[in-house]
């Protein structure tokens, strides 16, 4: 469809994923969800990401952290699941699939 105005991207790509990218680094669109502390610091709960298909989980952080500085302060204490499996953050490789889910999830204080 044409429309009258200029296009915008809503989400900035990130840098392992140029505008048109065809090559082995296609992008995925992944669903990234956070919960509690990271909700507060990201300022939302939900939202969708274009990242590389393969990345490493610590890679995954980081892009995510690109895009919401402030959840930089709770890296060592988040617990990260892609497609509800925990995935420790590292040299993993993740080959993500469009639509995959990913969360945040911030130790949970308990009594």
């Amino acid at each position: 469809r044409l429309s009258s105005g200029r296009r915008r991207h809503r989400e900035p790509a990130a840098e392992g994923c140029p505008p048109g990218d065809g090559g082995s680094m296609r992008c995925q669109q992944v669903s990234v969800l956070y919960f509690a502390r990271s909700a507060e610091l990201a300022g939302l709960r939900s939202e969708t990401l274009s990242v590389p298909r393969q990345i490493t989980s610590l890679q995954l952080w980081e892009e995510i952290v690109k895009v919401h500085p402030r959840l930089a302060v709770i890296r060592d204490q988040v617990v990260f699941a892609v497609q509800q499996e925990y995935v420790l953050l590292g040299d993993q490789l993740l080959v993500l699939q469009p639509g995959d889910e990913v969360a945040i999830i911030p130790p949970i204080s308990g009594g």
